[in-house]
Parts: structure tokens; C-alpha cells; sequence
């Protein structure tokens, strides 16, 4: 895959690239342990090791609608190949993208079993811890694909 470079440093010879929804959502469908792709984005970045793609960051609106308030976004997933540094390379290149398109805050929930260096390491903060449970509700009913457990959310702010 050759694709021209946007960015480097962060993780050693990794390069970030733009990628289009459905090349992003292939690779979470291939690669994540326990969620499919989101339905949508604002945009998505690759990280890029010799010419191979070993991580995305999909980012999106909130899910939750009161985070919801036109100046914040979302990772939605992020996913790599387990190629070291890409989680923390792809979280840094998300906000900073978020932050350039004019954003002021971009948050993303990781499970609570979940150690969180990825995002320490890339200067997000743990803000929150959510009891987990399930979206559906007698007026709604959902089927879970996704884990209920507990889960943190991580901000980062410019």
C-alpha cells in the first residue's frame, strides 16, 4: 500500500494517513476483539509501518447524546494489528486532527479492565467511570454487541 505520508514521529517509522470510512471500517472488522465498525465518522486515520496499515482511529460524534454539543468528538474505535506504539501514535494524531478542525475536546470510552497507557501516553485523562449496562429499554429494545461492563472515559481538551 503506498500512500503519501500526512504526518510523522510519535511512534518509531509509523506514518499517519488519511483513510476513507469503508477502508477504516474493513480493518476494524478484521482486527478488533470485541466490537464491529461504527456507523459513521468524521474522519479516520490510518498509521502506516512500511507501507503496511497496522491501526485505524475512527472518530465520530459522541454515542452519548449530552456529550453531544458540537465541540466535542469521539473515538469510536480504535484498532490495531498489536503493531507497539500504534494505539498511543493514533490517539495523539485523533486530537490533534479534532483540535485543528476547530473541536475543543474529543473523548473515548475503553473498558474498565483496560489499562489506559495507550491514552496516558498520548495525553488523554481519565475524567469519568460508567457503570456499563445495556442501550436497550422497554421503549427501544436493542441487542448488544458490545461489552456492557464497566467502562472510563478518557478526554483530552484543548
Amino acid at each position: 500500500m503506498t500512500r503519501p505520508a500526512v504526518s510523522q514521529g510519535g511512534g518509531v517509522g509509523l506514518r499517519a494517513v488519511p483513510l476513507d470510512f469503508a477502508e477504516a471500517a474493513e480493518f476494524v472488522r478484521q482486527h478488533h476483539r470485541h466490537h464491529t465498525p461504527p456507523v459513521g465518522h468524521k474522519f479516520s486515520i490510518g498509521a502506516i509501518l512500511d507501507e503496511a496499515l497496522v491501526g485505524v482511529v475512527i472518530v465520530g460524534r459522541p454515542v452519548a447524546r449530552r456529550r453531544d454539543d458540537g465541540r466535542t468528538l469521539e473515538v469510536t474505535r480504535l484498532c490495531t494489528d498489536g503493531t507497539p506504539n500504534a494505539p498511543s501514535f493514533l490517539y495523539g494524531r485523533a486530537a490533534r486532527a479534532a483540535f485543528a478542525l476547530g473541536y475543543t475536546r474529543i473523548g473515548t470510552y475503553i473498558l474498565k479492565r483496560e489499562p489506559g497507557t495507550s491514552l496516558a501516553a498520548a495525553g488523554w485523562k481519565c475524567i469519568a467511570e460508567t457503570a456499563g449496562g445495556s442501550w436497550s429499554r422497554a421503549s427501544r429494545l436493542r441487542d448488544d454487541k458490545h461489552p456492557t461492563e464497566p467502562k472510563l472515559l478518557f478526554e483530552r481538551t484543548t
